[in-house]
Formats: C-alpha cells, structure tokens, sequence
C-alpha cells in the first residue's frame, strides 16, 4: 500500500515513522523537506499547482495531509481519484475562522462568542458589540500566534486594523478560562472512535510550549470533551486524527478551533501512550481498526524553539529532531517528552528540560 502526504514538515516524518507495515510512503511540498529526507519520494510543487496536485495522486492508494493550506478545490478533483482522508469538508471547516465557529454553534457547542469583520466601521461595530479586551483574528492562514492582534480597548482598532491589512477577519470577544484542553480522537472507515487522555496546554506568544497528559479533572469534563469530539468527527464522517482545542472555564467547555490532522498536543503519545496519533492516523488512513489507546504513565511534552536544551543529561529521554534546514524565530525544531510512573519524578525531568532552553523564562511553565 501506498500513502501520500500533503506536506513535509515533522508531521509527514513521524506519520511515516508510524506507518504500518508494508505501507509506503511519498510527500508533496514546496517547503523544507528536510523532516521526510530519506523517507519516500518527495513531489517539489506549489500547493495550489492544480497539474502537479494531480499528478501526486498517480499509483497512491490513500492520501492525507499534514499541511491544510491546500485548495479545497484541488483536493476534490483529488479526492475523486484517491481516498483522501480526512475529509475535504473538515479541512473546509478548519480552514475559516468564521466557518468553523458557525459550524460548531450550528451543532450546539459553544465558542467564545465572535462576529465576523468585513469593514473597518464593521470592526468598531464588533468591538461595541462583544467589548473590549478582545481578539482580532484573520479568518485564514493564522497559525502559532501568527495572523492575530488582541486589542486591549477601542483605542487599538486603527493599528489591527492595520497591522492585518483588512478583511476578510473575525473578531473573538475575551473569554476568561481556567486552563486550556485538547482532546484528540480518531475514527476508522467504519465510524469507531478512540480517545486519548485530555491534555492540558500552555502557550506563550501564541506558541504551544507545553503539553500535559494525564491530568487530574472533572470526569464530567471529559465526557463532555469526548461528546464534542465525537460529534464533530460523526457529523463530518470523519477519517483519522481530529484534535479539539477548548477553553474551560468552570463546568463549561468552549471550543476554540480544531485540527483536522495528527497535532503538536498530541506529541507526548509516541512515548506516553500504547498507540501514538500517529499511529492511529496511518491506521484510520489505511482502512485499518482504530486502536485504543492507554496512557503509559505521565508524560509532558517540551516544544524546542530554536537551540536544544544546552545540558544534554537534562534532555535525557525522549529527545525528536525534526532535521529542519535552519532555526529561525518562533520555529519549532523539535521537542522532548518526560515520561515516569510518578508525576513528581516527570515534573523533575520537565524542569530540567524547561531551565535549559534558551527561549522560556524560568518559572513561566509548570
């Protein structure tokens, strides 16, 4: 069997390291294809190359991607030679701020409320409508902070204004929560569901730096985690690895966008988990069983901006280098995963791990 990627950054590598056997693997990009060097033919084209696109699909059996800026177009016209999983209507939905918050209210979930911004009187209409401190976002592209501009009050809405370069934006009024979860699932061809653990992040700049997982918290909120997870795979027949990203704030969850793909807070379960989400991905992808998953002890995963850790018996373990070209600001190298019996032994490892990396003050992450 044989399975395509769109994209070639460290997703398609540890999806290839994860793949079942016999499968190969081939990758589409016009990135760094640094991560996937040595791990299947590589198809050098721009993703919206419409010839290039289709010609990628030529001898493949299944094709998924790690890169969801591909035109959904173009992903049809694919998707009418190979099974593409996930579906092209996830990857629509996740695409657009906009879409994708009115499509969860339209199955009942709540997000922080938000109004879509098409003006510069629009955007003052919007920040009389849901105030101030608020978040202006552009519908699309944004990713790791990128494509955001939080005002603070009225007096700020001529700099995002143009500091985003107009519309088409979406403004997200304040929510005020007490931690943020994701909650990964995956689902086969024959619409069963695995969950893994909730994880618990922590970002700084826009950034994920730190992933949680297992946490102590409400059983109540995991279920309700679940329900959404499976709500949104079930609605869009969904194929592979979802993750949800939501806010708590008390009993409630509030969803902030989904990733239609294998996901940064879903690292820690190469090491922390029974079956990885990658893993399961390439299985969902290739028509197999999902498989559930069960936790291997705590884990806490560390992204690594720029420099590994400079003492290296601190990043003993689980050390992942993405084998990218060259660091730049806000570009993720790579990361480290603790894992231990005793949560106290991995909160020992995490922060020797945390104290050596250049880029996280000490005492800004647990």
């Amino acid at each position: 069997m044989k399975i395509g990627v769109l994209g070639t950054g460290q997703l398609g590598r540890m999806l290839a390291h994860a793949a079942p056997e016999g499968v190969e693997m081939a990758f589409y990009g016009n990135g760094d294809a640094g991560p996937v060097r040595g791990l299947g033919p590589v198809c050098a084209a721009a993703y919206d190359d419409r010839d290039a696109l289709i010609d990628f699909t030529e001898g493949l059996d299944a094709l998924t991607y790690e890169f969801e800026n591909v035109a959904a177009d173009h992903l049809h016209e694919m998707a009418e030679r190979v099974r593409l999983s996930p579906p092209v209507r996830a990857l629509e939905v996740s695409q657009d701020r906009l879409v994708e918050k009115t499509f969860f209210n339209e199955l009942g979930l709540e997000t922080a409320p938000f109004r879509a911004v098409d003006s510069h009187d629009g955007l003052v209409a919007a920040v009389d409508a849901l105030g101030a401190p608020a978040r202006l976002k552009t519908r699309r592209f944004g990713y790791d902070g990128k494509g955001q501009f939080p005002l603070q009050s009225a007096d700020d809405i001529p700099l995002a204004w143009e500091t985003l370069g107009g519309p088409p934006l979406i403004l997200e009024g304040f929510v005020d929560f007490d931690a943020e979860y994701s909650i990964i699932g995956a689902r086969d061809l024959n619409g069963r569901c695995a969950f893994y653990p909730l994880v618990q992040s922590h970002h700084r700049s826009g950034i994920l730096r730190v992933s949680v997982s297992p946490i102590a918290v409400d059983r109540a909120l995991v279920t309700e985690a679940q329900r959404i997870s499976r709500a949104v795979m079930d609605t869009l027949d969904y194929v592979g690895v979802l993750t949800i990203e939501m806010f708590a704030s008390g009993d409630r969850l509030l969803i902030n966008e989904m990733a239609p793909r294998v996901h940064n807070s879903g690292h820690w379960t190469i090491e922390g988990t029974t079956v990885s989400q990658f893993r399961n991905h390439m299985l969902c992808v290739s028509g197999k069983d999902v498989e559930l998953p069960q936790p291997r002890g705590y884990s806490m995963m560390i992204n690594v901006i720029g420099d590994y850790p400079s003492d290296a018996d601190a990043a003993r373990g689980a050390v992942h280098d993405y084998q990218k070209s060259a660091a730049r600001p806000g570009r993720k190298m790579g990361h480290v995963t603790a894992v231990h019996e005793a949560m106290a032994d991995r909160d020992r490892h995490a922060a020797a791990v945390l104290a050596n990396l250049d880029d996280v003050p000490p005492g800004t992450l647990p």
